[in-house]
């Protein structure tokens, strides 16, 4: 298979608040992303970091991004197997911490539950989560531990 073609992004600030002085406690953190296809988000740094927790941050976006695709990846692999899925939902944590010296992602828990149309394709649920998290495209993409927990009952 071919790799698909450059994904591409542009980033614009909103610009200096009123009347705000720019140093580090007070300049605006916020940005709107714009993708091909017109999808756009509203952006900022968590409010620990003195953002806008209104809106996405680069650590929610990892955590997006990793969630999306599994969420892909799985629904590619259960559809490969023939098993129709009913309902999807996930819960994602992620912990920053100090390694090499750097605040980084140390590591990212999912938590996806998933529902089949017949029942029996439950039993499965090991074996797809297995194979997608393996195939997922970002999780090989990060160097921190990517754990999947599926809730199984």
């Amino acid at each position: 298979m071919n790799p698909p073609p450059p994904f591409e992004g542009t980033l614009i600030w909103e610009g200096p608040q009123d009347n705000q002085p720019f140093d580090y406690d007070h300049y605006n953190r916020s940005t709107l992303l714009s993708f091909a296809g017109g999808a756009q988000i509203r952006a900022s740094a968590p409010s620990h970091f003195k953002g806008d927790d209104t809106r996405a941050n680069p650590e929610t976006l990892m955590l997006a991004s990793l969630m999306q695709c599994h969420f892909l990846t799985f629904m590619a692999v259960a559809a490969r197997a023939g098993l129709a899925v009913s309902a999807y939902t996930d819960h994602a944590s992620g912990t920053l911490g100090t390694r090499e010296g750097k605040m980084r992602y140390v590591e990212v828990r999912l938590h996806p539950r998933v529902r089949f149309v017949d029942a029996a394709g439950a039993t499965r649920l090991p074996e797809l989560h297995e194979k997608a998290h393996a195939n997922c495209f970002m999780a090989n993409s990060v160097n921190f531990p990517v754990l999947v927990e599926p809730d199984l009952g």
